[in-house]
């Protein structure tokens, strides 16, 4: 069987009574790094000394075939440095081949830095997504926000404090200065922060510089106003004979209205021949 154990995001008083009995019974321990699970069996006083496996981004898909077979024969405990294994961190391709193999797998819950964020950031928390970390280029990163923009849900990211004013002013670029927001940073250790605003705010308060663990939580899109139909179909005519293409204008006239593009479409074609 696979056990994947969530450990402490910071604080070690958060182990659980099964996390710590886990550690007692191990024989094996496959984790995100050895030296962070040696590290955490001496800090909570565990005297067991499992047989320890590397498992990270770099060698998890080469190792998961491996794993499977090794937990076919007896428990196999999957850690990550911090939180439950998989999300954000490595473990997914050995749970996808434990699942395709027929080996059980089971989880050891506990503490997660996405919901702990969620919890504290004061905004809504009956419908929300998790989006990890965005990507490092700027394009890349611009795409994938404009996919979320009218997300109506609470939006949960990662972030390192290097990247975290150029991210947070992305996101105020792509859903509006004035949406609001949370970044979380350094939950549940000593100098724990929760810093709430406008996106606006929150980047000239990180252009000054922020460390440690973060998360960054975004309120979901605000519902859009009914549109009037006959409006919409009269801008985008009014678009097309500026030089839009047709096509283009109703594309543009449905992001900002949330009408159907095909149906300003084809009420514009019929706009035009009419006239």
């Amino acid at each position: 069987m696979i056990i994947l154990a969530a450990t402490p995001i910071g604080n070690l008083g958060d182990a659980s009574t099964r996390l710590r009995q886990a550690l007692e019974d191990a024989d094996v321990v496959a984790s995100e790094d050895t030296r962070v699970t040696q590290r955490l069996l001496s800090a909570l006083g565990i005297a067991n000394r499992p047989r320890l496996i590397a498992l990270h981004e770099h060698n998890e898909r080469a190792r998961a075939g491996d794993l499977v077979e090794l937990a076919r024969d007896g428990d196999l405990l999957v850690l990550s440095d911090a939180g439950m294994p998989t999300v954000s961190d490595p473990g997914f391709p050995l749970v996808q081949a434990a699942v395709a193999a027929g080996v059980d797998v089971t989880a050891i819950p506990g503490p997660s830095a996405v919901v702990t964020a969620l919890a504290v950031s004061g905004l809504p928390t009956d419908r929300f997504a998790f989006e990890g970390f965005l990507p490092r280029k700027a394009g890349d990163r611009s795409r994938r926000l404009a996919e979320l923009a009218g997300d109506r849900r609470t939006l949960v990211f990662f972030e390192a404090p290097s990247r975290l004013a150029a991210s947070l002013g992305a996101l105020a670029e792509a859903f509006g200065a004035d949406r609001p927001a949370a970044v979380c940073r350094e939950l549940t250790k000593l100098h724990e922060e929760v810093r709430r605003g406008p996106l606006g705010e929150l980047v000239e308060w990180a252009e000054a510089g922020v460390r440690g663990e973060i998360c960054v939580v975004v309120g979901g899109a605000p519902e859009a106003p009914v549109a009037d139909a006959g409006e919409a179909v009269a801008r985008v005519v009014a678009l097309a004979a500026s030089g839009t293409r047709l096509k283009d204008a109703a594309a543009l006239v449905a992001g900002e209205t949330g009408l159907g593009k095909r149906d300003l479409y084809e009420a514009a074609l019929q706009a035009r021949s009419a006239r």
